[in-house]
């Protein structure tokens, strides 16, 4: 079984950093897997964060937050990370560790993704 654990949420000020990590167990190697953030503030739609291909380690973001979100990964660690600076309040979120097999396409879509984290609560104040 594919296991995801996000950890590394909190309580920060806007214009401040947080690193939010992913740890993933469950298979031998992830390479043919896409590993991707989403987030969910209460009474809205999960909303894609940034994604990357195991194997290649290409990434991509939404428009809104690239050059703010960055993605990446540590192979001997088994660990995906979200480092997120210049917070805005906006940013307020539960973050989800989600994957897939198959392919390196990143997609947006939370419904192709078959395994999820429990989330780690962002909260960014004003």
């Amino acid at each position: 079984q594919v296991q995801l654990v996000e950890s590394g949420g909190g309580l920060v000020q806007a214009g401040g950093s947080l690193r939010l990590s992913c740890a993933t167990s469950g298979r031998t190697s992830f390479n043919n897997y896409v590993i991707t953030w989403f987030r969910q503030a209460p009474g809205k739609e999960r909303e894609f964060v940034a994604g990357i291909a195991w194997r290649s380690g290409s990434t991509y973001s939404a428009d809104s937050r690239r050059g703010r979100f960055t993605i990446s990964r540590d192979i001997a660690k088994n660990t995906v990370y979200l480092q997120m600076n210049s917070l805005k309040p906006e940013d307020t979120a539960a973050y989800y560790c989600a994957a897939k097999s198959g392919g390196t396409n990143i997609n947006s879509d939370p419904r192709v993704y078959d395994y999820w984290g429990q989330g780690t609560q962002v909260t960014v104040s004003s």
